[in-house]
């Protein structure tokens, strides 16, 4: 996608997505941002995460509604261009029941295994990105394994079971969900271990320590996929955690564990791990795996907080980021009661629907910033409020918070040039170099 440079586009909280203005030039006067060019991580996108409720949502719109949020989500060319997706293996907190793939008891052979179930919600979201998005990376996770290899035996709640066979079984698991993705056309590109693994929920959750997730990647997982000749990465992920030495080390130290990781994702309280692994494993893949969701109201100052995020995922070694619940009802009511936020609320009654301002958020990075984009190295004042990246068409992106409730000037010495915005109060910018 070829840029022009010079173009600005500003969002503050009563005006979304405008033209920013004209830049400016200037020989005199201090930069306050300078753009080095040092290259650091090579990206790989931006996406959401599939979930039923979202379906749901979505659904009770008019086509042409649901296929307009669908673009702006998907579309390569417009809006967010997510090229990453999440899908959870079995029930996510976000799924209309609690349910997993295979509910007989002691079936170590999986054969009652079935994803009849997603045929309902989850494989028609992911055919609808996949006709705007024929690429989409896709990964999965399971927020719960069947409940008879936890203790208790409960969806919510509880430790997965460490017995040989259970693990064993569960490595099969795995790779049924892959292969019968494949049969409906969807190729699953990765798969995590589990999704927040030191999260003991009353929704769908299963805790694991770092030993056990090292365990079962080199002695279930990783020779179950080689064994089937199945594609198909494994993750060290989603971790929730910044006890980077308890389960990020503990991982990657091991060599016959880290030979089947391909990299590591990252959520919630994991942010505090990513430098540690950006630091120690730089040629290593690190993603971050959910956006941290808030509480429904979808306001502006929790936009300044994923913004906030975004940056600190992306300045310390990200090579992805994806968030959470694109699409909710109104007040984003999870079927166990919980509130969250997302990209777009829908009203199913009035049949109406709205970007929220987080939707702003990712499409100020997503729509700039390209796949195999290269981070540029920033220092000054607001370095901090700031990422840079150089696309593979040369042009170079800058995306820029001003957090003051007034107007103020950006001096970017960019090489032999210092380029000048009068940022607006309180606002998020996407300027192309």
């Amino acid at each position: 996608m070829e840029r022009k440079s010079g173009v600005w586009i500003a969002t503050t909280a009563k005006a979304a997505w405008q033209a920013g203005g004209a830049l400016g030039t200037t020989r005199r006067g201090d930069a306050n941002l300078t753009l080095d060019r040092r290259r650091d991580q090579l990206w790989e996108g931006f996406g959401g995460c599939f979930n039923e409720l979202g379906w749901i949502a979505l659904k009770a719109l008019r086509g042409a509604d649901r296929n307009r949020i669908l673009d702006a989500f998907f579309d390569p060319e417009d809006g967010c261009r997510f090229n990453i997706a999440r899908l959870p293996i079995g029930a996510s907190d976000y799924a209309a029941e609690w349910y997993s793939h295979n509910e007989v008891d002691g079936d170590l052979e999986m054969k009652h295994f079935s994803i009849a179930r997603d045929r309902l919600y989850l494989i028609p979201y992911i055919r609808e990105a996949l006709q705007r998005r024929p690429r989409l990376k896709l990964f999965a996770s399971p927020w719960s394994p069947p409940t008879w290899m936890k203790h208790p035996r409960a969806y919510n709640y509880g430790t997965i079971s460490a017995k040989p066979e259970i693990l064993e079984a569960y490595a099969l698991y795995f790779a049924r969900f892959v292969k019968a993705y494949q049969r409906e056309g969807v190729t699953i590109h990765q798969v995590h271990v589990q999704n927040e693994p030191v999260a003991d929920q009353k929704f769908p959750s299963c805790v694991w320590t770092g030993a056990q997730m090292r365990d079962f990647i080199r002695g279930h997982l990783g020779p179950r996929f080689r064994r089937e000749k199945l594609a198909t990465e494994i993750w060290l992920g989603t971790l929730n955690t910044d006890d980077y030495n308890g389960y990020t080390l503990a991982c990657l130290s091991d060599p016959k564990a880290r030979a089947f990781i391909a990299g590591v994702g990252y959520q919630w309280a994991g942010k505090g791990a990513v430098h540690r692994t950006h630091t120690s494993w730089p040629e290593l893949r690190i993603w971050q795996t959910e956006n941290e969701c808030g509480d429904g109201r979808n306001t502006w100052d929790y936009a300044r907080y994923v913004f906030g995020l975004l940056q600190h995922y992306i300045s310390n070694g990200a090579s992805a980021y994806v968030y959470w619940n694109m699409a909710l009802q109104e007040n984003g009511l999870s079927t166990w009661g919980w509130k969250q936020n997302s990209m777009v609320t829908v009203d199913p009654a009035a049949r109406t629907w709205r970007f929220t301002p987080e939707y702003y958020v990712m499409r100020h990075f997503a729509q700039f910033i390209d796949k195999d984009a290269y981070r540029l190295h920033l220092t000054g004042d607001w370095a901090g409020n700031a990422v840079a990246f150089l696309n593979p068409d040369d042009s170079r992106v800058l995306v820029v918070q001003n957090p003051h409730a007034e107007a103020r000037r950006m001096v970017l010495s960019d090489g032999d040039r210092l380029v000048t915005a009068m940022l607006p109060p309180d606002s998020f910018n996407s300027i192309v170099l």
